[in-house]
């Protein structure tokens, strides 16, 4: 039942971020990419990280889309993931973190190799869509393409609130590493 749940939430991720998904040649995709985050201050540092993100990249137009569950993210204390869940994100509100965007670059996924890349589009958090243009890797290997980036987030651009409790604990920047390695969709 969790196998078509996941293959249900794959297609539908493709659908709504790229419509012409089944139609374009040399797609990738992934459900298990990693996502993660990092807030240091002097107080404390909170890490998290997720093996659930989904991507999809479609060679011919360029066009990438990534999400991850807000919920999917594992701290190492639980009260850090429930005051996360609950008080920062609203992940019950904010379900999902995506980015849907087009790379800058004519990359030739047939052809390994290690490529610098940015990608210019849409990083929708907490209810908030900002323009950003977010740099990376892409390394091709033996068909697959492995998407590699980081960078920062502001708490502020996406009316992130930290209570004043904890606002020397928390940073008002968020470091954000993805790694994720996509593979050829078949039809």
């Amino acid at each position: 039942m969790n196998y078509l749940k996941s293959i249900k939430q794959s297609f539908l991720l493709a659908a709504l971020f790229c419509p012409f998904f089944l139609q374009a040649q040399s797609n990738y995709s992934t459900r298990n990419g990693k996502i993660s985050f990092f807030s240091s201050t002097p107080l404390e540092d909170i890490k998290a990280a997720s093996n659930n993100g989904t991507a999809v990249l479609l060679s011919k137009t360029k066009d990438i889309a990534f999400q991850v569950p807000i919920k999917s993210f594992q701290f190492e204390k639980g009260l850090m993931q429930e005051h996360f869940n609950e008080n920062y994100m609203e992940s019950d509100k904010y379900p999902v973190a995506k980015f849907k965007g087009k790379l800058n670059q004519d990359i030739d996924l047939s052809k390994n190799g290690e490529y610098d890349v940015t990608s210019t589009g849409t990083l929708s958090l907490h209810g908030v869509d900002k323009p950003r243009t977010i740099s990376g890797k892409l390394k091709v290997s033996d068909g697959k393409v492995q998407l590699i980036s980081n960078f920062n987030v502001a708490c502020v651009d996406h009316n992130i609130k930290i209570p004043t409790i904890v606002i020397a604990k928390v940073a008002e920047i968020i470091a954000v590493k993805v790694d994720a390695v996509l593979t050829p969709l078949t039809k």
